[in-house]
């Protein structure tokens, strides 16, 4: 008889299910039971298509087990269970085989699915709206250039055709009227697409942040002792699953900022200070290819600036600089004021940015080494918010790089005008 589950796997906020490869269920956690209507009697040692409807029992014999059995597990598998009153759940099935107490066992990890299908099916609706929009755009445009082209015909004859030549004029202000039109209709389409974006940001962190945490249960021996080799792999998903989250986390930010949902805490922030709390969270990644990180920025420089975001900036040109820097190359931040700006220069001598890329870096998805074999991970994100970031407090983030002799980032921000109590010289 199996072991009973660990209270917290029990009561995980998913559901669990272990069977060996005859089918028979031999663990079952009691979110899972209580989402099926099910005792754990009526399912521990029966088959566990006891747990599907006939469709997803030939699923289950024809692609789920062989697809398992095959690679020794499975992700994201949308399957529909069937509770014992008869109604169906749809559930996402992450899987895995081993081996056990000398038996081939696998695990299921079971999220239920709420809101995916009315978000596909609206992905989908604002995809045709998209190519309908476009497609319209594409013949109005045609139609522009005969109009066009008819008039450059006519020119010679504007003194005796003057009626004919209003007349044409008037079509060519309607049409412009419905490109307006159009265009509005485009950039409500284009919003609605970043509210788009940030929800399924959300939906898409919840199933990454569950794969996290049942990683880390495998990796402290919740479900027994773990091999050299499985603690490598579960190191690689781990990996995997934060680096996607990282990801993700960019397109959410970049969704909020253009759906105008960030908010600035603007106040006086010390640029020392600012690089001193960000340089520690660099050095251990510029100490593995011998990097040196130097800066000169004065005490008495202060910016009118959200603390973090000017952070969250600072922290990304950096990370690009040891990223896109030799190794045993150098990095330098400085710092200079004019009478209502001051400004941070991130300067390397990395690879450089040729100079047709200078302002498409800055726009989203945009990298500057796009190829297969490009060594640098990124979604291309990270500049765009950070100009982005930089230009919703006041200031600008430009670039000024060559080719083989490296970059220089500067992040430009609005001075403070006053002093703060704590730059005075304290009285005797």
């Amino acid at each position: 008889m199996a072991e009973p589950l660990p209270e917290l796997l029990d009561r995980a906020p998913c559901g669990f299910v272990s069977f060996g490869d005859d089918g028979k269920i031999q663990q079952i956690n009691a979110t899972l039971l209580e989402r099926v209507g099910y005792c754990r009697d009526e399912l521990v040692s029966h088959h566990v298509e006891t747990l599907f409807g006939t469709g997803s029992r030939i699923f289950y014999q024809t692609h789920f087990f062989p697809l398992v059995k095959l690679r020794g597990g499975a992700q994201e598998i949308f399957m529909l269970l069937r509770t014992k009153e008869g109604d169906d759940v749809g559930m996402l099935c992450n899987a895995r085989r081993s081996e056990r107490s000398g038996q081939m066992i696998t695990d299921c990890v079971l999220m239920e699915v709420i809101e995916r299908r009315r978000y596909e099916e609206a992905l989908l609706d604002a995809r045709q709206t998209a190519d309908h929009a476009n497609e319209k755009l594409e013949e109005q445009a045609l139609e522009l250039e005969l109009q066009h082209h008819q008039l450059q015909e006519q020119a010679a004859e504007l003194e005796v055709q003057s009626e004919e030549l209003q007349s044409v004029n008037d079509k060519l202000v309607v049409l412009n009227e419905d490109l307006e039109k159009q265009r509005i209709a485009a950039d409500e389409a284009n919003h609605a697409k970043s509210n788009f974006l940030a929800v399924m940001s959300h939906e898409l962190r919840t199933p990454l942040n569950a794969i996290g945490g049942y990683v880390q249960l495998l990796e402290m021996g919740v479900h027994g002792p773990i091999s050299d080799p499985q603690r490598e792999t579960l190191g690689r998903i781990d990996r995997s699953q934060r680096h996607l989250l990282r990801l993700i986390n960019d397109v959410l930010n970049l969704s909020r900022i253009e759906a105008g949902r960030v908010d600035y805490a603007v106040e006086p922030v010390k640029l020392r200070e600012l690089v001193d709390s960000v340089q520690p969270m660099c050095d251990p990644q510029a100490a593995r290819k011998s990097i040196v990180i130097d800066s000169v920025v004065p005490e008495r420089l202060v910016a009118m600036a959200d603390r973090e975001k000017v952070q969250q900036i600072l922290l990304n040109l950096m990370t690009n600089a040891i990223k896109f820097t030799p190794t045993d190359g150098s990095i330098c931040i400085e710092a200079n004021a004019a009478p209502d700006s001051v400004s941070l220069r991130v300067i390397d001598n990395g690879v450089g940015i040729p100079a047709e890329m200078i302002e498409k870096v800055f726009e989203p998805f945009v990298q500057v080494d796009a190829s297969k074999s490009r060594s640098a991970e990124g979604t291309g994100l990270g500049l765009a918010i950070s100009r982005d970031l930089a230009r919703g407090m006041g200031g600008d983030l430009t670039l000024e790089s060559t080719v083989g002799q490296g970059s220089i980032f500067e992040l430009k921000l609005p001075r403070a005008k006053t002093a703060q109590p704590d730059e005075r010289t304290p009285a005797a």
